[in-house]
């Protein structure tokens, strides 16, 4: 059957219609169940051993376009509905975005997952089926307020299973549900991703915006990805999140294995669970548990073998991300956990005196990230400034003692989704200009730079730049209502909304930019400043610097005297969707979080990708992004990370200081609680971030602050020389391809999993 007859064939079934006749959403899920069908037609992806991909958050992006370019039919796609007069990219509107995920974790865990099956390796991804996911942002009086994110269709990826598992939650037991999406690799078979969901949830539950009751488990544990933990009833919830996502795991792991013949006391050698990050742990003492209370083993047995079977991926040196629990939550949620947890901790008593690296401390409370570090066989960091501080300061005691289990794998991304689907007119010219090579093997990217003084191509580069920017202009005055001048220079920073990765000092450049224009000192070129970001609900200071953004909103866009030479835009409810949008048209890409505190970044990696230039600081994937386009084709500002290392350790930083010996300083932040902003804005918000900035600024934004602008003005500047820019963009391009998450899945198997 033709591609063509299976898309008739679905039209019909569904809806007794020509393929001319469907309208867009018809039309979707005619394609989606071709695709589907597609997909069950592909081999799963075997072998000896296998990877179970472990993690909270999974942010796939829409799957129809990945799935068809993977399946290598977009264009034949494409074209069938052009010739009945439709476009495929507005039925790709029509698709929800899975709910699933939050930022760079999740997005990380969904690019791994492609490029596992795209390597053709065994691996699985095992997650929860979030019903709402984190939350859908909607901005109100300029302040983000939060409302359920619900995207769960009837006919949609996930396909329901016949698997289900009892999960014990001390006395009380739950019944969970499996539901599988298939992940195609590019020329390759399938794997899945395993999204555990409880039968008895009840979406009802939740009241205006996202709240409801938090002790209601049997209904309300898989509605919210990071629910609220401001109570000690969030932070419970959580660890029953965490615990029915790994026992679900456990079991269906421990299941596959006994079915397929093999000995569970060689489970390591079938077998490889990769935690990512510390959401996960649990599994290591759930995994203890269930072999020595159920499957005949002894304790010895049972730790050594989960010991040789799991690995761990750090994401972070932030003490808030790297999970403590109370002993006493977790006696309340999982008692049949805490002997084993207790048994572990004593283990590592009786051969190391260091509090450091003792599970549980001296205030009862189980440290998460050491359960992984002790009782894994790897444990991995994720870019090579991140893991060398991992090394020589945050894991120091650990590393000490297992130098061994300690490596480097810096993040990547698929170049399936962040070219080949987001920017095809890009991934056309690339085609034309170095062959198709580069859509498997994205080191063949470097052939571009022949191109790196060929007038044609360069102009070329530039001509897709610009479109991509009048079609994110477009898109923007739809949603947002805020008209952009494609002409401008587009400055763009999109990622989780955190302090350490300083929004807030990108606003007080704003401020800076807004006050000279004021003066008169007018920008050679019009400038447009987007964001977008998500604050989790509890993060009173984030959403005041969301609150602030949208206040400059406000100010700059509607002064007649600023407005034409600048414009300040936050994109609402920003997510994979919106970012296939934005990050094909940015200019400047900002990276400026405080050095050391970046474990990597991967929105770095993707606006490099599609021609972007880099301004940021020496952290995370930058400084590797630094060393490959050289000198000349990034801006890097501000202190190194050792010298900030050695300002928390000294504690001699002070904002105050800063503030007061710079005039420029002072101007920026004193606007915030000023006469034009507290006009448009609420003053408790303005007021509780401005003394913030004074009296605590503990990621150091004024530290960076007169750099950062020094800098960030001469990449404006040097815009303008556009035969110079547009040879940055092109290096970016061509030097882009180490950064492709094949690359890392690779190495990862290579040196950690060794899948056969």
């Amino acid at each position: 059957m033709t591609l063509e007859e299976r898309l008739q064939k679905w039209a019909q079934t569904l809806y007794q219609k020509e393929i001319a006749d469907c309208d867009s959403q018809e039309l979707y899920y005619a394609i989606l169940n071709v695709t589907k069908d597609l997909m069950a037609e592909k081999s799963v992806i075997g072998g000896e051993k296998k990877v179970y991909y472990i993690s909270a958050e999974f942010l796939i992006g829409k799957l129809l376009s990945n799935n068809l370019i993977n399946l290598q039919v977009y264009g034949e796609m494409e074209q069938i509905l052009a010739s009945k007069g439709k476009s495929l990219a507005e039925i790709e509107e029509a698709e929800p975005e899975p709910s699933l995920g939050n930022g760079g974790l999740g997005r990380l865990a969904a690019c791994f997952l492609d490029s596992i099956a795209s390597l053709g390796l065994p691996g699985d991804g095992i997650g929860l089926n979030y019903h709402f996911g984190l939350f859908k942002q909607v901005f109100q009086d300029n302040l983000q307020t939060a409302e359920k994110n619900e995207w769960i269709e009837k006919q949609s990826w996930l396909t329901r299973t016949d698997t289900s598992y009892t999960v014990m939650f001390g006395k009380n037991k739950v019944k969970s549900r499996l539901y599988d999406i298939d992940v195609v690799g590019y020329e390759k078979g399938i794997n899945k991703l395993h999204l555990f969901d409880i039968e008895s949830v009840d979406e009802s539950i939740v009241e205006e915006g996202i709240d409801f009751d938090k002790t209601e488990i049997a209904k309300n544990l898989t509605l919210f990805l990071y629910p609220d933990d401001s109570d000690e009833a969030g932070h419970l919830l959580r660890i029953y999140q965490q615990y029915f996502m790994v026992s679900n795991g456990a079991q269906l792991i421990l299941e596959e294995l006994e079915s397929k013949g093999y000995d569970l006391h060689q489970m390591n050698e079938h077998a490889v669970i990769q935690i990512n990050d510390t959401h996960p742990t649990m599994v290591i003492p759930e995994l203890i548990r269930i072999l020595a209370q159920d499957k005949g083993f002894t304790m010895e047995e049972a730790i050594e073998v989960v010991s040789k079977t799991c690995a761990y991926t750090n994401h972070t040196i932030l003490a808030e991300a790297l999970e403590k629990w109370p002993l006493a939550y977790l006696e309340k949620v999982v008692p049949q956990l805490v002997p084993v947890i207790k048994e572990l901790d004593k283990r590592v008593r009786a051969k190391y005196t260091d509090e450091k690296v003792q599970i549980i401390d001296g205030n009862e409370r189980v440290h998460m990230a050491h359960i992984d570090i002790h009782y894994g066989f790897s444990v991995n960091g994720v870019a090579a400034i991140h893991t060398e501080i991992l090394k020589e300061t945050e894991l120091n005691a650990f590393y000490s003692i297992y130098p061994a289990k300690f490596n480097n794998k810096t993040n990547g991304i698929t170049f399936r989704r962040w070219l080949l689907s987001c920017n095809k007119e890009l991934t056309a010219l690339l085609e034309e200009k170095i062959g198709s090579g580069f859509k498997k093997d994205a080191a063949q990217l470097e052939k571009l730079l022949e191109y790196k003084d060929d007038e044609a191509t360069l102009d070329a580069i530039a001509a897709i730049k610009r479109e991509k920017k009048e079609a994110l202009a477009s898109y923007i005055q739809e949603k947002e209502g805020v008209e952009l001048n494609p002409d401008s220079i587009f400055d763009i920073q999109v990622k989780r909304l955190h302090e350490y990765k300083r929004q807030q000092m990108n606003a007080l450049y704003i401020i800076h930019k807004y006050l000279e224009i004021k003066k008169g000192k007018i920008p050679k070129r019009p400038i447009t400043f987007i964001f977008g970001a998500k604050a989790a609900p509890a993060y009173v200071i984030a959403q005041d610097i969301i609150h602030l953004i949208l206040v400059l909103q406000e100010i700059v866009n509607k002064d007649p005297d600023v407005a034409p030479h600048m414009k300040v835009v936050m994109v609402e409810n920003y997510n994979v969707s919106y970012a296939e949008k934005l990050i094909p048209a940015c200019d400047i890409s900002e990276q400026i979080s405080l050095a050391s505190k970046e474990a990597s970044g991967t929105g770095n990696m993707k606006f490099m990708l599609n021609g972007a230039v880099t301004l940021g600081t020496s952290d995370g994937a930058n400084v590797e992004i630094h060393e490959l386009v050289g000198d000349d084709n990034i801006y890097i500002f501000g202190e190194k990370s050792d010298a900030v290392i050695a300002h928390y350790a000294n504690a001699d930083y002070k904002s105050r200081k800063y503030y007061r010996n710079s005039k420029v300083i002072k101007e920026a932040v004193d606007f915030i609680v000023g006469e034009q902003a507290m006009a448009v804005g609420h003053k408790e918000n303005l007021e509780r971030l401005y003394k913030e900035l004074l009296n605590k600024d503990w990621f150091m934004t004024l530290l960076d602050l007169r750099d950062y602008i020094k800098v960030k003005d001469r990449a404006f500047k040097d815009y303008e020389d556009r035969a110079k820019w547009k040879r940055m963009s092109l290096v970016n391009i061509a030097k882009a391809g180490f950064f492709s998450s094949d690359r890392t899945i690779a190495e990862y198997n290579e040196d950690i999993w060794k899948l056969k």
